[in-house]
């Protein structure tokens, strides 16, 4: 099923919620993913290029949630490559009609323009119920108080052939804080990253989130170059769709009856076809470089990159496997070479 000259792929990941100066806001590590995907196939994770009405991904880009992400690197999940994926959209109940109607509207310029195939939507039968808050270390964090409502609804939509799931729900205004400045933590980042990491897991494809909030109003007021593409649209939702319409497909290796069948002119990436990760060098603690460096992959840490964690090489006791460079145009020198 697998080409013999299948190119070798790539991961680069800037988790959400860590404050990095390099991804740490609205697609601002696009220009460097793109970059590197001129010289290898590269795995994203949707908060590299996500955008609000803009996106970051391009050919040779794989997205790819957080979760499967992990799973894939530990050999628990392989990737399938698809094209106009069957995209179904998950609305949280709590959802004021106006904010819906706005996404509604939304949806169908993406179909008219793009033609991306997008099915439809459910709306949960209960709110949500998500907080999200800034723990003590910093990085944002939240709780999901009514998860199921969410799957319930995302069942619905892969019984009508969603092969992908965008899930919208509904947020209480944040504070007023750095982040319009291209300063701080994204304040709904980490409890967005754990949305999509529950919706993955229990639904075994690829789901991704995006905010809504009551305030639709778009400010006058200039903001960090960094952040600008959130400001300048009351919906998050188009970026989701950039990225859910070619992304892999998941196969889960360990329980075969839940395994897409591809027809044979299909082959799986796995994570033996793993060339190496690309990440902060201060973000060295998730099981993606761990697995990584237990299984021989090389991880390179990019020192331009710096986010409100503290776990470098030495932290993890890795200093003699991880491979510091000073930026990511040094990791694409690498695959030059």
């Amino acid at each position: 099923m697998k080409p013999e000259n299948k190119d070798k792929v790539s991961i680069m990941i800037v988790p959400t919620g860590i404050g990095a100066s390099i991804g740490g806001y609205a697609g601002d590590a696009s220009r460097y993913a793109q970059k590197i995907a001129k010289h290898i196939p590269l795995i994203v994770n949707p908060n590299i290029v996500n955008a609000a009405v803009f996106s970051g991904i391009s050919e040779n880009m794989f997205y790819v949630e957080g979760w499967a992400i992990e799973q894939f690197v530990k050999g628990n999940i392989s990737l399938l490559p698809s094209q106009n994926n069957k995209i179904g959209v998950i609305f949280d109940s709590a959802i004021p009609q106006n904010v819906l109607n706005i996404h509604l509207n939304t949806i169908n310029a993406i179909k008219t323009v793009y033609d991306i195939d997008i099915i439809g939507h459910e709306i949960t039968k209960e709110p949500a119920g998500v907080e999200f808050f800034t723990m003590e270390s910093g990085i944002s964090a939240g709780r999901l108080n009514n998860p199921e409502t969410l799957v319930d609804a995302g069942k619905k939509l892969l019984d009508r052939g969603a092969q992908a799931l965008a899930v919208v729900c509904f947020f209480e205004e944040p504070p007023e804080d750095d982040y319009e400045n291209g300063d701080g933590v994204d304040i709904v980042g980490g409890v967005e990253a754990i949305i999509s990491h529950y919706l993955t897991e229990k639904l075994m494809c690829p789901c991704v989130h995006a905010p809504a909030f009551e305030d639709v109003s778009i400010t006058g007021r200039l903001v960090d170059p960094k952040v600008s593409a959130e400001y300048i649209t009351p919906t998050f939702l188009p970026c989701l769709m950039f990225g859910l319409k070619n992304a892999p497909l998941l196969i889960d290796t360990k329980n075969c009856d839940k395994c897409y069948k591809p027809d044979d002119s299909g082959y799986y990436i796995t994570c033996r076809d793993l060339h190496s990760v690309v990440v902060p060098h201060d973000a060295l603690g998730s099981s993606v470089v761990l697995d990584s460096i237990e299984q021989g992959i090389k991880v390179f840490a990019v020192k331009e990159n710096n986010t409100v964690l503290n776990v470098n090489k030495y932290a993890i006791g890795k200093q003699n496997v991880i491979i510091e460079v000073d930026s990511y145009e040094d990791y694409i020198k690498y695959l030059e070479e």
